[in-house]
């Protein structure tokens, strides 16, 4: 497991552009506010994506037949850090509910790199078992 202690963290409310984690093993991880959003981890959000395979930061499937509606961008309206484990964002959908843990952060990093590791390990765990 890779280090899950940050060595600075900065929000960029102002611009938009998101959370950046620089680790203190050197990883530096770059997270969006969408895929924050996509990735909360209060048990409701982490239910609706279990049920619908998604892993998270993985947006929704939208339903061909539905014709795609204008949303504002995903933005937090309020950071507040927890301890020194964990943040969490008030979003401008109203959904304020997860706790993002810098365990939960580092595990999911969105990165090339990362994401790469996590497809490997899937295949090498083999199909998943009913």
């Amino acid at each position: 497991m890779p280090a899950v202690t940050p060595a600075k963290v900065k929000v960029d409310m102002t611009g938009g552009s998101g959370m950046d984690i620089d680790w203190k093993d050197g990883h530096h991880s770059h997270y969006s506010f969408g895929w924050l959003r996509d990735a909360c981890p209060c048990a409701l959000c982490d239910e609706e994506r279990t049920k619908s395979h998604r892993d998270p930061g993985e947006p929704p499937r939208q339903s061909a037949q539905l014709l795609p509606m204008f949303k504002p961008a995903v933005k937090p309206e309020e950071v507040i850090p927890v301890g020194r484990y964990a943040i969490r964002f008030s979003f401008n959908d109203g959904h304020q509910h997860g706790i993002y843990s810098w365990e939960f952060l580092r595990l999911w990093c969105p990165c090339r790199e990362c994401s790469a590791l996590r497809n490997v390990a899937k295949l090498e765990s083999g199909p998943a078992q009913p």
